[in-house]
């Protein structure tokens, strides 16, 4: 065995005891082998009892590049047996020994002094049986093997939720090669038939725990679980990972929950043979509408032909792939997005954006955007105005119709705004005013004082009045807070032009005004500190 440790790959030393002295032999490294570090020599020497010793004349030892030996001091009758150190990763899952060669004709290492090693350091798990055997039987001098291994927890998988109809509220619709809307092919609105599956939960799969070599136990991560959360016309499947319509109708997703609504379809024209239409889900109209009669609908509102002087109402989308011809009574007003070929002399309102080819006459107004690129892509006369952007291949007409191009915050908006501040101030001063006397009176409660009959109904009254308050300030902040972000995209609210726009146009970004005198093509009108500057695109 002695043989063996002559082809150490790293460099390495051994103890020679001769004359009462005791040397330390040092042999160099083999070729991609270690040179051994001097702070290794110290520990092995303390562990010896040799806490001081030359380090010089041991530098040199190691630096050699033959055998070289280095008197350390007077031998103290301990017979230098081979030996071994452990080392435990400051995580405690890594345990590595080194082993030190012997003097000769000392005790080579057995497995009772391994095991005792383990012991003293407490290493209880992940020991590396196989591993331990054959180093017994083989190993090589100042070189680092790895004996044990803690169990590093399992990551688990968090619990996830796929739809299958679409699941975005401001998607774009499909559009034809010359920029038309592809009525085919909307993708804005998700219809499902009866019986399809919309929604499947996919469970969290739990981490298992693990376990450091001292035997500690390291926890998994918190998965996070979902749960499928859903509406009329859904049901089910029995193990609660499935959903499916029970109605032909259109899905949406609002705050994590599923809504299925069923629709009323109209095979022809909204006329007196129909009436008006008010119905809990969407509406679909085959035909026209025409003038004088209404639409209500929950949800989404599709006509397949022209709206006339009629009003539209919609808690979703309304499409028209026809266009409007209001004759100046029109009304359509979405809390969704409005996509329709043109506006004619109507009212046009959208919560969320609005996709049309031409606006002619009308008043128009959109929560985010306003696209006239499709076709002629042309605004004419009317007030037109959006949150954040105003896009049209051109504004205004060579006859100098008045036009009016709005983008930015509403002053209507920024004075609600400021309502809103002042409202929710008031509500959380009552609030923090209810709080501590509360606090008083549940603080005597849990230390068991008994309240006389007047005070009980008095902590009701406040508990009654806490409550009210803060069901009344939970809208506010929600509407705070939505307006507080449309206010984010008004800073950088513009109107573009992709061809041009005409003299005459009056163009306000939130607070600022002006009129275009001259033709200009292909720029966008920005807000520069406290003007309105045309910038070509």
């Amino acid at each position: 065995m002695g043989e063996m440790h002559m082809e150490n790959k790293n460099s390495y030393f051994k103890p020679v005891l001769r004359d009462g002295n005791l040397y330390l032999r040092f042999f160099p490294a083999q070729e991609g082998g270690k040179r051994v570090d001097i702070k290794d020599v110290q520990h092995y020497l303390n562990m010896q009892g040799y806490p001081e010793c030359d380090v010089v004349a041991i530098n040199k030892g190691i630096m050699a590049e033959i055998p070289e030996e280095v008197l350390i001091g007077t031998s103290s009758g301990n017979p230098f047996n081979e030996c071994v150190t452990l080392s435990v990763s400051l995580d405690s899952m890594l345990v590595r020994c080194r082993f030190y060669a012997g003097a000769d004709g000392s005790k080579p290492i057995g497995r009772d002094n391994l095991q005792d090693a383990l012991v003293h350091e407490k290493i209880v798990y992940g020991i590396d049986e196989d591993m331990v055997g054959q180093l017994l039987r083989e190993h090589e001098y100042c070189t680092d093997y790895l004996i044990a291994k803690g169990t590093p927890p399992t990551i688990g998988k968090d619990a996830k939720i796929e739809y299958f109809f679409s699941t975005k509220q401001s998607l774009k619709p499909k559009h034809n090669d010359d920029g038309s809307v592809n009525y085919h092919e909307l993708d804005i609105i998700s219809r499902v038939e009866k019986d399809q599956l919309i929604a499947r939960l996919i469970p969290a799969v739990p981490g298992k725990p693990g376990k450091t070599v001292l035997g500690g136990e390291l926890k998994a991560r918190d998965v996070q679980n979902l749960k499928l959360s859903f509406s009329n016309n859904i049901r089910m499947s029995e193990d609660g990972t499935e959903l499916y319509s029970d109605v032909t109708g259109h899905a949406s997703l609002v705050n994590g929950k599923v809504f299925v609504s069923g629709v009323y379809e109209v095979p022809a024209d909204v006329d007196n043979s129909v009436g008006d239409i008010n119905y809990p889900g969407n509406v679909s109209v085959k035909g026209n509408v025409k003038t004088g009669f209404v639409i209500k609908a929950e949800g989404d509102i599709i006509v397949d032909g022209v709206v006339e002087g009629a009003q539209l109402y919609a808690g979703g989308q309304i499409i028209v792939q026809r266009g409007i011809h209001g004759m100046g009574k029109g009304i359509l007003n979405a809390k969704g997005n409005i996509v329709i070929k043109f506006i004619e002399g109507a009212t046009v309102k959208s919560g969320g954006y609005i996709e049309t080819e031409s606006i002619i006459q009308s008043n128009v107004s959109a929560n985010t955007e306003i696209t006239v690129n499709g076709g002629k892509g042309f605004i004419m006369g009317g007030m037109v105005r959006a949150g954040s952007k105003v896009s049209a291949k051109s504004i205004g007409s060579n006859m100098g119709t008045a036009t009016m191009v709005e983008v930015g915050i509403d002053p209507e908006k920024l004075e609600r705004f400021s309502d809103l501040q002042r409202n929710a101030k008031e509500i959380s001063k009552k609030i923090e005013q209810i709080r501590p006397v509360l606090a008083t009176y549940m603080e005597k409660l849990k230390a068991g004082a008994n309240l006389p009959p007047d005070k009980v109904v008095f902590v009701k009254k406040q508990v009654t009045a806490l409550k009210t308050l803060q069901s009344q300030l939970a809208p506010i902040n929600e509407e705070i807070n939505n307006l507080r972000m449309e206010f984010v995209s008004a800073n950088r609210a513009k109107v573009m032009i992709q061809n041009m726009i005409y003299p005459g146009v009056t163009i306000k970004i939130s607070e600022l005004s002006m009129t275009t005198k001259d033709t200009r093509h292909y720029c966008q009108f920005i807000k520069d500190g406290s003007e309105i500057k045309a910038v070509n695109l």
